[in-house]
């Protein structure tokens, strides 16, 4: 089995609203769970980017923890990205 195989299936929610001191661990979790929170998002149209090296920097926090300063870069990055593909799916026409 290779390393990916080894590894249980991880997965965390951010958010992040106008006024947030920095994005909030909203939910996080391993296996079965992991497979729920991608599979909610899925289903409300939630943007899901795979990334299994912040997955487990992020994964260390606690629900309601803040992401912390030194990951600032790479979290506002991923929404100002994720921003910009919304913007531009809602302006294509049906």
């Amino acid at each position: 089995m290779s390393d990916s195989e080894n590894r249980k299936q991880r997965a965390i929610a951010l958010r992040y609203q106008a006024f947030d001191q920095a994005p909030k661990v909203i939910a996080k979790g391993e296996g079965e769970l992991a497979k729920k929170i991608i599979e909610t998002a899925q289903a409300h149209g939630v943007f899901i980017h795979d990334d299994p090296q912040l997955v487990d920097l992020l994964c260390q926090l606690d629900l309601d923890d803040y992401v912390p300063q030194m990951l600032w870069d790479v979290v506002s990055e991923l929404l100002v990205w994720v921003r910009n593909i919304d913007k531009n799916q809602t302006s294509l026409p049906e």
